[in-house]
């Protein structure tokens, strides 16, 4: 009896730990999502940078903190593949690397369009193939009307969205009515994209469609335009045109919605960054106002909320750079979190990212730190490269990029357990509690720290550290848990 009760012990032991390590809610193993919005999920319609190929413009959309995108059929693959062209009629292998390496950026391929979807059941079969191998949950169209009986049995057989896009006036899909014409008596994966610019451009006053088409609005190509009513309006920063993006925001709030916010800013093509990223700001500011949020930004502009010695870092179109003169700190202190990041180093860059720091004075014995070192290529993996717990616990792998690249960095903290994902590969699965004496390893191996790890803080600062070495670090989130 007492053997059949510790085996029941034991089996519950390990199904408890497993349903931790895979819970949801803890991105252990992949990067998480991090919109300001929970439902709402802010994308980079690809269009934007459409005069870029498809792998410097999903670079662009990292830079830019989305966790989405939407790719358009047609846009050249990259400077080493200029005769690919992404898209349904993409050969297999480039699938599969496109899925690997937006992995590795934390972004995720959710919409696809405006593609063509003809009275054509194999042509259209060949773009739905294509949406189910990439995981694409909505395909934005313009299809002619006799196409549609067909095309919403693929969507009910491929449980995939088709999105009416409106392209402007006389396009056949202008007027928000035509689409609700469609849409009537058609399944739940029939609805709108609706394109909020074009819409203005056509004369039609978004607030007004929107109600208009409650209930069937799948996603959005959204913008702020200067004028209304003008084909020639152009995207300007949201919040700053005569769209009264609030309103819009407000009125999407009260009707439920759930899906995709796509970025579309066709203007100043090849500068607009800095436009993209004040509009993805005030956003961010807005649905906050509408809801609580579970993601924010460790680090406002100014860096009010740090402690620092002034002019040793800076904050410049929301990139931390290290100007010398010792670490930065929050004022804050955190528990268990969820902390979402990128950085880039540079050649024999060292430097670290501190967790639940005790006390600042006392940071080496009362820090966590997960290092952050230029060992790009190393192949013998020891407990002071990149994404190492340092002195305490090697990295899985080597997953660090080459000098001069952008990481995508999560560090979960929950309780005893820390987990870091690198690049998009989980690298570390730390158990505090198995560091049962200070300056010692459960491997038998020494470390430096007077503390051992399983009495360390629980909670505290989290900082940055300037170890005499180029450091860069951006769109740097946290969620608490």
């Amino acid at each position: 009896m007492r053997v059949r009760l510790l085996i029941m012990i034991l089996v519950l032991s390990v199904s408890t730990t497993l349903v931790y390590a895979n819970d949801q809610d803890l991105p252990v193993q992949a990067h998480p999502a991090t919109d300001f919005y929970e439902g709402w999920q802010l994308a980079l319609q690809l269009w934007t940078f459409h005069k870029y190929t498809f792998y410097e413009a999903i670079d662009k959309a990292a830079s830019l903190g989305v966790s989405w995108i939407e790719a358009f059929p047609g846009q050249t693959l990259s400077q080493d593949n200029p005769d690919v062209k992404f898209g349904h009629d993409m050969p297999t292998e480039y699938r599969e690397k496109v899925l690997s390496d937006l992995a590795a950026r934390g972004l995720r391929l959710v919409n696809y369009g405006v593609v063509g979807l003809p009275n054509d059941e194999a042509a259209c079969r060949k773009v739905f193939e294509f949406a189910k191998a990439m995981d694409i949950k909505t395909i934005a169209s313009e299809p002619p009307d006799e196409a549609w009986d067909m095309i919403d049995r693929l969507c009910q057989e491929y449980k995939i969205n088709v999105a009416i896009h409106n392209h402007p006036q006389p396009s056949h899909y202008w007027n928000p009515d035509k689409v609700l014409e469609v849409s009537a008596g058609r399944s739940k994966y029939i609805g709108a994209c609706a394109d909020v610019g074009h819409w203005m451009r056509s004369g039609v006053k978004p607030l007004e469609a929107l109600k208009k088409l409650e209930g069937r609005i799948i996603s959005f190509h959204f913008g702020d335009l200067n004028k209304f009513g003008e084909k020639e309006a152009h995207d300007v920063p949201w919040g700053s045109g005569v769209a009264d993006v609030d309103a819009i925001l407000k009125e999407i709030h009260r009707q439920k919605f759930n899906g995709v916010f796509s970025i579309e800013y066709e203007y100043n093509w090849e500068t607009n960054i800095p436009e993209v990223r004040q509009s993805i700001s005030y956003y961010n500011q807005a649905v906050a106002k509408l809801k609580n949020t579970s993601w924010k930004n460790l680090l406002t502009a100014d860096l009010a909320h740090c402690i620092y010695n002034k002019d040793s870092w800076e904050m410049t179109d929301g990139v931390l750079t290290a100007k010398g003169g010792g670490d930065i700190w929050t004022k804050e202190r955190y528990g268990d979190f969820i902390l979402d990041l990128e950085f880039k180093l540079d050649k024999e860059t060292n430097s670290g990212i501190f967790l639940r720091t005790g006390s600042i004075e006392e940071w080496l014995h009362s820090a966590i730190e997960v290092q952050v070192l230029d060992s790009y290529g190393k192949e013998e993996i020891s407990k002071h490269d990149c994404g190492a717990i340092f002195d305490c616990l090697e990295p899985a792998k080597n997953a660090v990029k080459m000098a001069g690249e952008w990481n995508r960095c999560t560090i979960t903290c929950k309780a005893n357990k820390i987990y870091v994902v690198l690049n998009g590969q989980q690298i570390i699965d730390m158990d505090l509690n198995l560091w049962t004496e200070a300056h010692k390893n459960p491997d038998g191996t020494e470390n430096k720290f007077n503390t051992a790890y399983k009495d360390m803080p629980r909670e505290g600062h989290i900082g940055f550290q300037y170890h005499g070495h180029p450091i860069w670090f951006r769109n740097i989130k946290i969620k608490t848990l």
